[in-house]
């Protein structure tokens, strides 16, 4: 897309060239391939394979039903008028790769709530990179949209299919757009190979007594960015932004995440976990800025890593910037490992090393999958923690009491929770 100074011109936009649903293909990428990838969450799907929609694998609602689920490129052909006040007046982008995406960007969902409207099950949008026979760049901008007391659960799986996917790079930009009373749950799963790279950015604009919830899992990739930002503009809005990383190998997992308070009586909450194994890094910078007109403002932000290797490195970094009185807020990070008397009292029940090294990792992790709702993506989302933890949980996969109801920190089922692990208080 084409920028004029800080805004988008949007008339110029809507002749470029752009590919059409007709003139996207599939990039060789299956419904037998995609089955295997991603699961069926059993709502609306967009696919899209290296930034074009494939239409075949894809389903969308009916017009009139109040929920619509579309390609950005479609829209702009069809009702440019639509995004021109989405577009109109933005700021410029807030970093290098964010601008190459608005210039670059060929597609992307569009999904947008009529007042009122509730999208029952999960949206599933889809970003595959597959195999073409040379490095691919997969820029991808998409738009959710919801208008005054509608909700909707949205789902971003990206993944890669095919020996070159890992050659790829997916820039991937998601603005949310929240008006008053509204609610959007906003899932990433990015399990790309770990040859590829991962840029990724979810803005948020969350209006008057809106709910916003991101949960970030971030399994693949060579070098993985995902930031987030919430912008809190209207009284009594609510965001709570989670997130697991398990970056291992030479893998390099990077979470910016930002919150705004910019008005009064508006809650936040930070949870991020991090598990680090081989050579694995680790990155952790949390925000939250309460502006002078943020009063009665309710925020906390934690951070907490388990290192399986004396080679793993993390970086974690929380921030408060408050500049406003009565205000309750509170943040705080740790990094440690496992904590050997938790092992020794799972040996002392007959529990070889292994296994219970794997147990309490394993229960470490699940706590974040367990905040997961749609109850197919958690399971999903709890296997592929368990695949990407096989030399820790050894051959036999999980153990059976380890399921994703338990471990929650809370003191009850069958997890250690935080008890797991020996850490170390982080000064920011």
């Amino acid at each position: 897309m084409t920028r004029t100074g800080s805004t988008c011109d949007l008339p110029r936009c809507s002749t470029c060239r752009l590919p059409s649903v007709r003139h996207a293909d599939s990039h060789g990428l299956t419904a037998e391939a995609l089955a295997t990838l991603a699961p069926d969450l059993g709502g609306f799907r967009l696919v899209f394979a290296n930034g074009h929609l494939v239409a075949e694998l894809s389903t969308m609602p009916d017009p009139g039903s109040g929920v619509t689920v579309a390609s950005l490129a479609s829209v702009l052909a069809t009702d440019p008028d639509r995004l021109e006040p989405l577009f109109a007046g933005r700021t410029a982008p807030a970093d290098g790769m964010a601008a190459l995406n608005l210039a670059l960007a060929d597609d992307g969902a569009f999904i947008h709530l009529a007042t009122g409207a509730h999208a029952d099950a999960p949206i599933h949008v889809v970003f595959c990179t597959t195999d073409v026979g040379h490095p691919v760049l997969a820029s991808t901008h998409s738009l959710v949209v919801a208008d005054p007391d509608s909700s909707a659960t949205v789902v971003e799986t990206h993944i890669g299919v095919g020996p070159l996917a890992g050659a790829a790079c997916a820039n991937a930009v998601t603005r949310v757009v929240l008006a008053p009373q509204a609610t959007v749950h906003h899932y990433t799963v990015q399990d790309l190979p770990d040859t590829a790279f991962h840029l990724g950015v979810v803005d948020v604009i969350a209006d008057h007594d809106s709910t916003f919830t991101a949960h970030t899992l971030s399994l693949g990739a060579a070098i993985a960015r995902h930031e987030v930002r919430v912008h809190l503009d209207g009284d009594g809005a609510d965001a709570t932004v989670t997130g697991l990383y398990q970056p291992a190998g030479n893998q390099y997992h990077d979470h910016p995440v930002l919150v705004e308070h910019n008005t009064t009586n508006c809650t936040s909450r930070q949870i991020y976990n991090g598990v680090l194994d081989d050579h694995g890094h680790g990155v952790f910078n949390g925000r939250i800025m309460v502006a002078p007109a943020g009063m009665g403002t309710d925020a906390t932000q934690s951070n907490r890593n388990l290192v399986l290797s004396d080679r793993a490195e993390v970086d974690t970094r929380p921030r408060l910037e408050i500049l406003a009185d009565d205000v309750k807020c509170a943040h705080g990070a740790t990094v440690g490992q496992l904590d050997e008397t938790a092992v020794h009292y799972l040996r002392t029940r007959g529990i070889p090393e292994p296994a219970a090294r794997g147990m309490l990792t394993y229960a470490f992790a699940t706590e974040m999958v367990d905040r997961i709702g749609p109850p197919a993506l958690r399971a999903w989302a709890a296997q592929l923690v368990a695949d990407r933890l096989g030399a820790v949980l050894g051959d036999d996969g999980p153990p059976p009491d380890a399921n994703p109801d338990a471990g929650t920190g809370t003191g009850t089922g069958t997890g250690t929770g935080t008890g797991s692990v020996h850490t170390e208080e982080v000064t920011p």
